[in-house]
């Protein structure tokens, strides 16, 4: 398990810069010291992830917070190219999205999304939202390589 002392690398993939600023709010608020890397589409996604281009230093994340409509590459073919991957495909990928579409949250896990989380529109609610992802899989889940 790891231990709530171990900070964690988290790349955020979201082109909202209102949600990306919650985000990091819910994270400053509950004085949680994970690392958190944000990519603003898909592309720069897949750059950070195989370290091409501006990413080359970059870290591996051990957890994703993926949005589904994204531009350039949208969130699902993000998923899709991460979970095909044996490199990548170990590292838990949440989905965390506006969309409360059936066909999305079937098509997320049929991609093998670890967990798919719809957006709260109440700003309360959104920030209680990150901060149980955040706990989850930094006090109850043992990621890999930790």
């Amino acid at each position: 398990m790891t231990t709530p002392a171990t900070p964690i690398e988290i790349l955020l993939v979201e082109d909202d810069p209102g949600d990306v600023l919650i985000t990091r709010e819910a994270f400053a608020d509950n004085k949680i010291r994970n690392v958190l890397h944000v990519v603003r589409d898909g592309q720069e996604a897949l750059d950070f992830l195989y370290r091409r281009g501006r990413y080359t230093d970059a870290t591996r994340p051990d957890l994703i917070l993926l949005d589904l409509n994204l531009p350039k590459y949208d969130g699902r073919e993000v998923l899709a190219r991460i979970k095909s991957d044996p490199e990548l495909c170990v590292i838990p990928v949440v989905v965390l999205t506006t969309s409360s579409a059936e066909e999305d949250v079937l098509r997320s896990y049929r991609l093998h999304a670890n967990a798919y989380v719809t957006k709260p529109v109440d700003l309360e609610q959104f920030i209680s939202a990150v901060r149980q992802i955040d706990e989850f899989f930094v006090t109850v889940v043992r990621l890999p390589g930790r």
